[in-house]
């Protein structure tokens, strides 16, 4: 990493000694220079035609980069929110209002929100502890709360993303015998996601790892392309076989029987066992119902939201119809066009529907894999007993 950091939201390229090893992917880290904490990410818009780090030192910075998707995934939303009240206090930031607006960065992540909350309360705690002291040490000691709270965070999720590949990775072995999967993955769920090797891919990783994965069916994930761009990236750096289709393919694949399992993410799940995940997952559990193939979701237990009762009440995140509307080139100008500009697809005024995930009905789903174990079949007394003990073993 060059020596002197980038200001506030700008961006670096990687210098050779420090690009990511062959299946190595960071996708974030704190860093302390002289000048300041900065918190540092892997610019995920840029992938895969280069890998450019982008330097956050102050909380809107880091706002704006999990609005653009330089930062994306729903458990490493939480991390980065965690870090994100951690940089606020660590740099005289208004940590309430750097909270509020962090949380409110993408409202249909449940885990940002979780941490940054956590971060905020071990700050608050450290300050109550320190009250009637007063004096920059307590202020520092609730930042050093803070910090710790956000990698004690970054550690669980490492940990969870490997509890949940082996229990990914026994469901399969029990619903699949005999190895030799064709799992089927939308969007991006690995170590672009997460503190470790992610959740869905996680496991099919695994099944990787353990020669038992004949073919990686990686969509495209339209409108913003997190298959084509991301999840191809991280398996082709594994060396998985794994092969691209656009989204409205996966009928064609599912009928000719190519399709033993589908494996997804989650960014919200209700009470009731319903799924929000990026959008197009809904009609891949419609296909998986209709020819009797498992569909898998793999997500930490902290993306369980016991407090959204059904799938009806959760907030599904909106975006801009520009980016249906046009194809964007954020990683390097295109003939007449600058970076991160569009080329229209559609006649001018065009409106667009772009909502950024879809939920699926419990009854849709085969299991539901966390890193206390899977649960099957999904029910909302399942989902909060399991909730229930994971908080027990965390307390004990």
């Amino acid at each position: 990493m060059a020596d002197q950091y980038a200001q506030s939201g700008e961006d670096i390229q990687l210098s050779e000694d420090k690009q990511p090893r062959t299946d190595d992917v960071q996708a974030i880290r704190w860093e302390e220079p002289a000048e300041g904490p900065v918190l540092v990410l892997l610019d995920q818009t840029r992938l895969p035609a280069e890998e450019v780090e982008l330097v956050c030192t102050d909380p809107q910075a880091l706002v704006q980069a999990i609005r653009s998707l330089a930062v994306r995934g729903a458990p490493l939303l939480g991390i980065t929110g965690a870090y994100g009240v951690a940089l606020a206090a660590a740099r005289g930031f208004d940590v309430r209002q750097a909270a509020d607006a962090l949380a409110g960065a993408r409202p249909t992540a449940v885990n940002l929100a979780y941490g940054v909350r956590r971060a905020e309360e071990a700050y608050r705690s450290a300050l109550g502890a320190g009250a009637g002291t007063g004096g920059e040490a307590v202020r520092e000691r609730a930042a050093a709360a803070a910090l710790a709270a956000a990698r004690a965070l970054h550690q669980e999720d490492a940990a969870a993303s490997a509890r949940m590949a082996e229990h990914g990775m026994r469901l399969l072995d029990e619903l699949l015998p005999g190895g030799n999967h064709r799992i089927l993955t939308h969007c991006n769920t690995g170590a672009l996601v997460s503190g470790g090797e992610g959740t869905a891919f996680a496991v099919a990783r695994a099944a990787h790892r353990a020669g038992r994965l004949r073919r990686l069916w990686v969509d495209e994930t339209r409108p913003l392309l997190q298959g084509a761009r991301l999840t191809a990236y991280e398996a082709a750096r594994s060396g998985m076989a794994y092969t691209l289709l656009t989204d409205n393919a996966a009928g064609s694949l599912f009928a000719a029987g190519e399709v033993d399992a589908v494996l997804i993410g989650a960014d919200r799940i209700a009470a009731d066992g319903s799924v929000a995940n990026k959008v197009g997952s809904y009609p891949l559990a419609v296909l998986a119902r209709y020819h009797h193939v498992p569909f898998i979701v793999v997500a930490p237990v902290t993306t369980v939201d016991l407090a959204t009762p059904d799938g009806v009440s959760i907030e599904v995140e909106q975006r801009a119809g520009h980016e249906v509307t046009e194809l964007t080139a954020p990683q390097a100008p295109l003939a007449g066009v600058e970076a991160g500009g569009g080329i229209p697809v559609a006649p001018l005024g065009t409106q667009a529907y772009n909502p950024a995930f879809d939920v699926t009905p419990p009854e849709l789903v085969t299991a539901i894999v966390t890193e206390w174990g899977a649960l099957a079949p999904v029910t909302g007394e399942g989902l909060s007993e399991l909730c229930s003990r994971s908080r027990q073993v965390t307390m004990s």
